[in-house]
C-alpha cells in the first residue's frame, strides 16, 4: 500500500450526489480495495500509475481547510464520495476525526462507511444538529464479501456498529450498494438490518468502470453466474425495484432506490 501525504487547495466541494450539497474527500483512494468501486475512475487522473486499492492520498491540511471553508456555510455535506472515511489508515492519521471536529456543526452531516471504526467518533457526532450515519452492506455472506470487498470489515462488525449507533440515539441508514445480482440476499438484509436503521438505500451495479474486475471475480468464484451477468438487463433491475418495495412494506421500513439502469438515480 502506497501512502502519499499531499496538500489540497480546497476540501469542500459541490456535489450532485443525491441528498448532499457538498462532499469532503480528505482521503483519495481506499485500502478496502472493493473490486466494484466506481471511484476507481480517479486513477486515470493521477500522475502515479497505481492500481485501485493499492494507494491512498492523505490530504494532511484538510482539517485547516474545512474549518475555513465551512464557516458560515449552510446545506448538507457527506463524507466521503471517492474513499472511505474510516478505512484502516484512519487509525493512524485520525484525519476524519480532525475534519469532523473542525466542520461547521450547523451543516447537515452524512457519513457513509464500511467500517465499525465509525463508533469511535460518537462524541464528535453529537456536535452536529443534524447527523445521519450509514454503513454499506452489500451482503451478509462472508464468503461473498471476501471476494468483492477483500480488505473491508466483516458484515457482522457493520451490523454491530449500526446497533450501537442506533442505541446512542443517532439517525442511521444501511446503504445496500451495489446490489450484486444473484448474490445479494435482499430479504436477509432487511431482516437483520431493519431493527437498527431508520432507512435503507439501494444502488444497482454499475459496470462502467469495473467490468473487467467483476467478470474476473464471477468467472473465478461463481462460474455458474457468468452467463447471467453477461445478460443483465433493465428488466432485471425493474424486478429488483419491485422486490425492494415489497420488502419495504413487509418490514415497515422506508427505502430510497438509486438505480441508474431504471432511471431512479437522478442527479440535480
Amino acid at each position: 500500500m502506497k501512502i502519499y501525504e499531499i496538500k489540497a487547495k480546497r476540501i469542500l466541494h459541490r456535489t450532485k450526489i443525491p441528498g448532499a450539497d457538498f462532499a469532503i474527500n480528505h482521503y483519495s483512494g481506499c485500502m478496502h480495495g472493493c473490486i466494484y468501486c466506481y471511484a476507481r475512475f480517479i486513477c486515470k487522473w493521477r500522475k502515479q500509475n497505481d492500481k485501485w486499492g493499492e494507494f491512498v492520498d492523505v490530504k494532511i491540511n484538510a482539517p485547516e481547510l474545512v474549518a475555513k471553508e465551512s464557516a458560515g456555510k449552510k446545506g448538507s455535506v457527506i463524507l466521503c464520495t471517492t474513499s472511505d472515511p474510516y478505512q484502516p489508515i484512519e487509525k493512524e492519521y485520525e484525519l476524519t476525526r480532525k475534519v469532523l471536529r473542525n466542520l461547521n456543526p450547523n451543516m447537515k452531516l452524512s457519513v457513509l462507511t464500511k467500517s465499525d471504526l465509525i463508533t469511535r467518533d460518537i462524541d464528535i457526532f453529537r456536535r452536529f444538529k443534524t447527523c445521519e450515519l450509514g454503513l454499506t452492506i452489500t451482503t451478509l455472506d462472508e464468503n461473498i464479501k471476501k471476494v468483492f470487498e477483500p480488505s473491508s470489515p466483516s458484515s457482522n462488525a457493520r451490523l454491530q456498529a449500526l446497533k450501537k449507533l442506533k442505541k446512542e440515539g443517532f439517525y442511521t441508514y444501511a446503504f445496500v450498494g451495489p446490489i450484486l445480482p444473484y448474490l445479494t440476499n435482499l430479504e436477509q438484509i432487511f431482516k437483520e438490518v431493519s431493527p437498527f436503521v431508520d432507512l435503507l438505500m439501494f444502488e444497482d451495479l454499475n459496470l462502467n468502470s469495473c467490468r473487467k474486475e467483476v467478470f474476473e471475480a464471477i468467472k473465478k468464484n461463481f462460474p455458474e453466474l457468468e452467463e447471467k451477468y453477461r445478460n443483465l438487463s433493465k428488466e432485471f433491475w425493474f424486478e429488483k425495484e419491485k422486490e425492494i418495495q415489497q420488502l419495504s412494506e413487509k418490514y415497515n421500513k422506508p427505502v430510497k432506490i438509486y438505480f441508474k439502469h431504471t432511471g431512479s438515480l437522478k442527479f440535480r
